[in-house]
């Protein structure tokens, strides 16, 4: 009989550590119900004690998802955990993900903690959340790097207090894959009530092993793997969940296991997330990237016209690429959209909220022959970033580019009731943009990325911009999109200057 092999995944909370990937509580619910759809089986929404903000934000996932486990995180200490309880009272199944670090360097540098004070604060806390919910992990921070006898200690101590999931982070991305294999089979063979627990991994990617860590240790025992969207999170990210799961369920004849993960939201997903965030996708990633399934060589090409399973091992549409399609056009009318909008997952709030999105459809498919599922999510998902915390707002723009000649840029953006005007010339278009809203803000950001991605094909397509801005320490994602790339351009800087602007924080622990 196939072993469950469960999908515990911490978009909401590991991922949103990247830089500039913080969400709004509206962003995060709309992740957790396609993650939901997708069938994940544990939804780390995020860590409470953070903030009032992602206090709120766990507690509405925690409130509307019913067919998911919801998790939040905590340090070792009863404030941590007590946050977590509360935000997870309305769950139908809610879980208190508690953690402490064990490796030497942490215990000595970070908590200034002895080895034996370290066991009872971890007892203590698995003891506290025991209180609030029978389902609760634990994980040894940096156990990558921790003293194997040490680790036997305080894992046997946190599952007699109680704990249900043992979770062996690589926090820093530090172990091999055989190495790290044989750290969870030792500790399974070593621990006396290893046999009580579903053993966990969670493995970062600064070594790019992320996801044949996590593999390796399914192999040797562990049932649970915790994983994101896109790989997204700290540094060089986390495993793949679709890269796990599409492993897992493409090699069956060697993994004794299976996920009940629906593979064909696993793309939706994907561009959900990365519209959100403002992290596009390599081309090249693997599942979601747009060249996964592409075939440039000639020899390719022919071998998969006459078979395609000489050089592709899973099926495009098994992943949700099939979503593409042509679904709307300006003749389309508003129930024909809503019902779409459902279709694909995205739930609006209101029926003023409808009208809106409704509208700007319109104005979309005056200038577009062909609308497609990724122009409808991109068109919902910019108008909730023009919603944030809008300080500012692009009201018009004027470019003047000529062969030969200084582009100009000329912008009017409103500040409250107020309207303020400013023109900047630049070596390209873009350029003179940014800078004539500079003129206006005067913010002082350094830009530290800005990215082009088109949503669909044809030089119709909705162009996809995101700009990183950072300043006094702070990094921010702003996201636009537009049938206008300059437009586009102005909208994603504008969005990344209203985060600066707003008191979006994030204080997120590592794992």
């Amino acid at each position: 009989m196939t072993d469950r092999l469960i999908i515990f995944d911490t978009t909401l909370r590991d991922g949103e550590q990247s830089p500039g990937a913080s969400m709004t509580r509206e962003e995060k619910l709309r992740i957790a119900r396609q993650l939901e759809k997708l069938r994940v089986d544990v939804i780390e929404a995020g860590f409470p004690a953070a903030s009032n903000g992602d206090f709120d934000a766990v507690k509405a996932v925690a409130d509307t998802i019913r067919d998911s486990t919801v998790c939040g995180l905590a340090r070792a200490n009863d404030h941590d955990v007590r946050r977590a309880g509360e935000a997870l009272r309305g769950a139908a199944a809610g879980r208190i993900h508690t953690f402490i670090a064990t490796s030497p360097i942490h215990m000595e540098k970070k908590l200034r903690m002895a080895p034996e004070q370290v066991i009872e604060t971890a007892v203590k806390a698995v003891s506290l959340a025991r209180t609030f919910r029978e389902d609760v992990e634990f994980s040894p921070e940096d156990a990558g790097r921790s003293d194997t006898e040490f680790l036997c200690r305080i894992l046997d101590a946190v599952i007699k207090a109680g704990a249900t999931t043992i979770n062996i982070p690589d926090t820093v991305g530090y172990t091999m894959p055989e190495q790290f294999g044989g750290l969870i089979r030792t500790l399974r063979e070593r621990i006396p009530d290893s046999d009580k627990v579903v053993w966990s991994v969670h493995c970062h990617n600064d070594l790019g092993l992320a996801v044949a860590n996590s593999l390796s240790a399914v192999m040797n025992g562990a049932r649970q793997i915790e994983c994101t969207i896109n790989g997204l999170g700290e540094r060089a990210g986390n495993a793949s969940l679709e890269e796990i799961v599409m492993a897992v369920r493409t090699r069956q004849d060697y993994f004794p296991c299976d996920t009940r993960i629906d593979a064909t939201q696993i793309v939706p997903a994907s561009k959900l997330v990365s519209g959100i965030t403002g992290f596009p996708v390599q081309p090249n990633k693997a599942i979601v990237g747009a060249n996964a399934f592409a075939h440039e060589s000639g020899i390719h090409q022919d071998g998969v016209i006459k078979s395609r399973e000489t050089y592709e091992i899973m099926r495009a549409e098994d992943v949700g690429w099939s979503t593409n399609k042509l679904v709307l056009g300006k003749l389309s009318g508003r129930n024909a959209f809503r019902q779409r909008l459902k279709e694909l997952g995205i739930v609006l709030d209101s029926e003023e909220a409808l009208n809106v999105a409704f509208a700007k459809f319109k104005d979309l498919a005056d200038k577009k022959s062909e609308i497609f599922d990724e122009d409808l999510q991109m068109l919902v998902s910019d108008e909730e970033v023009s919603q944030v915390r809008e300080h500012y707002k692009l009201l018009s723009m004027m470019i003047h580019a000529e062969t030969g000649e200084t582009p100009l840029a000329k912008i009017v953006l409103g500040e409250g009731i107020d309207e303020r005007k400013a023109e900047s010339a630049g070596s390209g278009a873009v350029d003179a943009t940014f800078k004539a809203i500079e003129n206006i803000v005067t913010s002082g950001a350094e830009l530290q990325l800005y990215s082009v991605n088109s949503i669909t094909g044809g030089t119709d397509a909705f162009g996809e911009v995101t700009v990183r801005l950072k300043k006094d320490g702070r990094i921010v994602n702003g996201a636009g999109a537009d049938t206008d790339i300059v437009v586009a351009s102005a909208k994603a800087y504008i969005n990344a200057l209203n985060k600066l602007h707003s008191n979006l924080e994030r204080a997120h622990p590592q794992i």
